[in-house]
């Protein structure tokens, strides 16, 4: 119980319950614990709900709320994330997913809802007068709901921030692949609620916050500093010598092509065989990234040039420095027309070999088979030339960086661990938190360059950057402060959920079976805390279907993490949704996770 006016159940979120005689309204919902509360909060009903957003741990409730003919109030822009949650999950397709918005943390289930909220306006509901301020950050339609109580205002903020310069998830507010809009939104957001002045915030995650001005403008302060390095330069492109000339020399016998979205590169062998560097697109010319099967057409036009205009008789191979889609697109053809062998770092090719098994955005549409697994740290042979991959986590979490010499030169290629800078401005740290981003990646990256020293690195998406110290010394700094911004600005200390912001995982992500097939589930869970506790992770399942265990408990020392294993016995046809669902000693995480099955 938190004042008089307003009483506090933890649940899978803070459910905020403002009493209006023996009635109550509720912000969020959580679980649904606040109906076996009632007496003990002196309430004989709940009368609504007012939604923040519609993250589950947030909402997964909202069926005991309409099942106890409370009314529903959720965001307008979010309506049909819970009354059309079915067709949501049917049309959710994992191949190609440029889509880095949290969708996939929605309601697994529809809900009937009373109603959208009034946004800025005031409005009764079930007796509170509230006012619905649109709050964008967390989520696109985020709201925070402004009441009085005598000459004092509060602000329940749902998810816009945890604390004083603190938010709850940084991965949410990553909108698209490679952009900073929903931080940018976050800090409007803020600077809007702190016009109005409130004296009192209320989130869904943290305790409450007495001296909001200074909250909201702390949090503002350090997103912006974030952002900065995230600074992106717009890529050069001209078609002018694309069909003559698409190859361009870095060194004699380093190619990179000019006409791809994401730079593939050829290293030149005096055998006459080529060994390319990634091979997505050839002579792309601007389609959108995320298109279905259809839209998304790898060509070898610029094959033809190598073996033209550079001597080459024979393009042997292809080594990944990642599983993305631009940079993976074209290798089955490439192998169907020119026999070229797949090579890929050992952190990579299971995700090219089988993407249906991992939640990840920018997954190719068909398996990839690899027909050289490359160990981290392992030099191989490619006739006179030595390549070595290493882990190279950051961009996402499976990626490489190979080092070689070409030329008498010291080169590392890094996909797109880092954005080329503009002018004089450093690079862009370019990572995606859905790519499974951590917190420490880059300064690791920046250890791992310091103790390569290449003289020249070959990246995705930018023009080739000469190395010195300078720009090693940056690159470590930029990723300490990195590092130090997410722990400013995430509750670590409270519950670190690392930068991702979940506590779980399943796999395989999505799974086609027939009805009465049972199907293996593997939950990765991560015990939050830095203390022992136990942890238990329950397994949701459509009507119908059965799941053998349907929990399972296990103790967990600080921090650290296992896997649980269940099985479940599919049921019915058409697209269904598994979920888990996540407690660590006291405190209920709520279905962290979700696994998708098309039965029939």
């Amino acid at each position: 119980m938190e004042t008089s006016d307003v009483m506090r159940v933890s649940d899978t979120c803070n459910v905020w319950v403002i009493p209006a005689g023996d009635d109550a309204v509720c912000v969020d919902f959580g679980s649904g614990r606040v109906l076996d509360q009632l007496d003990e909060l002196g309430l004989r009903r709940i009368t609504d709900v007012l939604v923040t957003h519609f993250h589950r741990d947030n909402v997964q409730g909202l069926a005991r709320a309409a099942a106890a003919g409370i009314r529903i109030w959720v965001p307008p822009v979010e309506e049909e994330l819970f009354t059309r949650a079915g067709e949501r999950w049917a049309a959710q397709r994992t191949e190609h997913d440029y889509d880095v918005r949290q969708l996939s943390f929605s309601l697994l289930a529809s809900v009937a809802v009373a109603g959208t909220v009034d946004e800025y306006r005031w409005r009764d509901y079930g007796g509170v007068r509230v006012f619905a301020l649109p709050t964008p950050g967390h989520t696109v339609g985020s709201v925070t709901y402004i009441t009085q109580f005598g000459d004092r205002s509060v602000a329940f903020t749902g998810d816009l921030l945890y604390g004083a310069g603190k938010v709850w998830s940084l991965a949410a507010t990553q909108w698209s692949y490679g952009g900073v809009e929903g931080q940018a939104a976050t800090i409007l957001s803020c600077r809007i609620l702190a016009r109005r002045a409130p004296d009192r915030l209320l989130p869904s995650h943290g305790e409450p916050i007495e001296e909001a001005g200074v909250a909201l403008e702390e949090t503002s302060h350090r997103l912006t500093e974030i952002m900065e390095l995230r600074r992106l330069a717009e890529r050069p492109w001209n078609l002018d010598r694309w069909l003559d000339e698409p190859w361009e020399a870095i060194t004699p016998h380093l190619l990179r092509n000019r006409t791809s979205i994401a730079a593939c590169f050829a290293l030149l062998s005096d055998s006459g065989s080529a060994l390319l560097i990634d091979w997505g697109y050839d002579l792309w010319t601007g389609l959108t990234l995320g298109l279905d099967r259809s839209g998304n057409r790898p060509l070898l036009e610029s094959i033809g040039s190598l073996k033209r205009d550079h001597g080459v008789s024979r393009v042997e191979a292809a080594v990944t420095t990642h599983y993305h889609d631009d940079h993976v697109a074209g290798l089955n053809l490439l192998r169907d027309v020119e026999g070229t062998e797949v090579w890929s770092p050992a952190n990579v090719a299971p995700i090219l070999e089988e993407p249906r098994r991992y939640d990840l955005p920018c997954l190719w549409h068909e398996p990839i088979q690899v027909d050289r697994v490359l160990a981290l740290e392992k030099m191989v042979q490619w006739h006179e030339y030595e390549l070595t991959p290493y882990a190279l986590p950051g961009h996402t979490l499976y990626a490489a960086a190979i080092a070689f010499e070409a030329d008498g030169r010291r080169v590392l290629a890094t996909g797109d661990q880092q954005g080329g800078g503009a002018g004089s401005e450093p690079d862009t740290l370019n990572y995606q938190y859905r790519n499974r981003f951590r917190i420490d990646d880059y300064v690791q990256s920046a250890e791992l360059y310091a103790r390569l020293r290449p003289e020249l690195l070959i990246t995705g998406h930018w023009q080739p950057r000469e190395v010195d110290d300078a720009y090693l010394e940056r690159l470590l700094v930029d990723g300490r402060r990195l590092a130090a911004l997410h722990r400013e600005l995430l509750p670590l200390a409270d519950a670190d959920l690392g930068a991702e912001g979940f506590a779980a995982r399943m796999s395989p992500y999505r799974t086609s079976v027939e009805p009465g097939d049972q199907l293996p589930i593997r939950v990765e869970l991560r015990n939050p805390f830095a203390r022992s506790e136990r942890a238990t992770v329950a397994i949701t399942v459509p009507e119908g279907w059965t799941v053998q265990p349907a929990s399972r408990a296990v103790d967990l020392g600080p921090l650290a993490e296992t896997t649980l294993e269940f099985c479940v016995t599919a049921q019915g046809v058409g697209r269904a949704v598994v979920g888990a669902d996540v407690t660590v000693g006291e405190a209920a995480f709520g279905q962290q996770a979700e696994a998708l099955v098309d039965v029939g």
